[in-house]
């Protein structure tokens, strides 16, 4: 068989409607299965093993090593676009009457690639606020990050981290704008920390209170309803001259550092941070309920927005239903806590929250015209009946 023949056998394949057919059954097999997962590995977990992978993997128990069982959502999906662009260019003719089926498929291909956007490129943070302070920054509810934080001068901190991804390789990182560097001598996604026992190895930690402490690694949790306990052993340096190995924790709020050339450095592990050009105040938390009962009738949070770089000043009420869209993302009312003195909101960055909207568009445009060509086109064909 010649290879011009393979890629034509290849291209009739890639647009035949028994490609669409498994797709979309391997598609509502995803759906099924990924929310039975949900039970065991919570929404993110199950999201992240089904929708937003290649391969779904199945590991045996005990074992160190995961098989490939089924197709992931990222390969049905991109399956799915490479389907529809070769049978929209197979089938449909390049001429005016098929315009509106050729907006549709249009809008199709945007749904799908739009759904790859989000899984992308969205960004889950939190936004925990109290009456009358002011923040600048969101954190992640998942990742974690080491923060070095110099406290030297009184009037502000300096913060270098080093993020969990990077952690996790276990390797030296230069902190830039310093002098120091961090060796990451073992790193636990998950770990539970206890008091060191008289017949315990020691522990790798020789400062900080990291020296009494045991680590025992865990197996990383995906479940909605707990966070994993990220722990590392870090040993800083700086001109050639070590400053010992620390335990840093999740689980440690006691202040831990050391001081190198009249800066005084911190070390703690905590939620990723992405600082914003702006900042927020919560001015007052509203938690309203029924006359009478208990049943919570709204959640509002009175926030002014400050933007020294376009001089904005104002107040924006954020309630139910009703989020704050600013600067690409969006500020939803989540949660409260601490006597309702404590505002807590979602915040969402997603470069592609419009992509949905316009594909439903283009896919309704594209109907209202094949509807409208095709009505014109029995109209025409019945104009003669009638005159005969």
């Amino acid at each position: 068989m010649t290879e011009s023949k393979i890629l034509r056998r290849f291209w009739k394949a890639l647009g035949s409607f028994e490609l669409t057919i498994v797709s979309l059954a391997l598609l509502m097999a995803l759906v099924f299965l990924c929310t039975i997962a949900q039970v065991h590995l919570g929404t993110l977990g199950a999201v992240n093993a089904y929708m937003h992978s290649f391969l779904v993997w199945w590991q045996p128990q005990a074992a160190s090593f995961a098989l490939p069982v089924f197709p992931g959502g990222i390969l049905v999906g991109a399956a799915l676009v490479l389907n529809l662009i070769a049978s929209t260019i197979q089938r449909l003719d390049f001429t005016w009457r098929k315009m509106g089926l050729w907006i549709v498929h249009a809008g199709l291909i945007l749904l799908i690639a739009g759904e790859f956007a989000t899984g992308a490129f969205q960004m889950d943070t939190q936004m925990a606020i109290q009456v009358g302070q002011t923040v600048n920054f969101v954190e992640s509810p998942r990742l974690m990050e080491l923060a070095v934080i110099d406290t030297t001068n009184p009037s502000y901190d300096d913060v270098y981290s080093i993020p969990e991804s990077t952690l996790a390789r276990e390797g030296t990182v230069a902190i830039p704008g310093t002098p120091l560097t961090i060796r990451v001598k073992q790193f636990f996604r998950n770990a539970t920390l206890s008091r060191l026992g008289a017949g315990d190895p020691p522990t790798m930690a020789t400062a900080g209170v990291g020296t009494s402490v045991k680590v025992v690694g865990r197996p990383p949790i995906t479940r909605d309803d707990d966070v994993n306990h990220t722990t590392a052993f870090v040993e800083p340096m700086a001109g050639g001259r070590s400053f010992g190995t620390w335990l840093v924790s999740t689980d440690i709020t006691a202040p831990q550092g050391f001081t190198f050339e009249g800066h005084t450095y911190r070390l703690l592990i905590r939620p990723l941070r992405v600082y914003l050009p702006y900042a927020i105040t919560l001015k007052k938390f509203s938690h309203d309920v029924y006359p009478g009962t208990d049943i919570p009738k709204n959640f509002s949070s009175l926030i002014h927005l400050s933007n020294p770089n376009t001089h904005e000043e104002r107040d924006v009420l954020i309630y139910m239903n009703q989020p704050l869209r600013y600067d690409g993302k969006a500020f939803y009312q989540a949660s409260f806590g601490r006597g309702d003195t404590l505002s807590i909101l979602q915040v969402v960055g997603n470069p592609g929250w419009l992509i949905p909207y316009i594909s439903c568009v283009l896919v309704t445009i594209g109907l209202l015209i094949h509807f409208g060509i095709t009505l014109r086109r029995s109209i025409k064909r019945r104009q003669p009946k009638k005159e005969a």
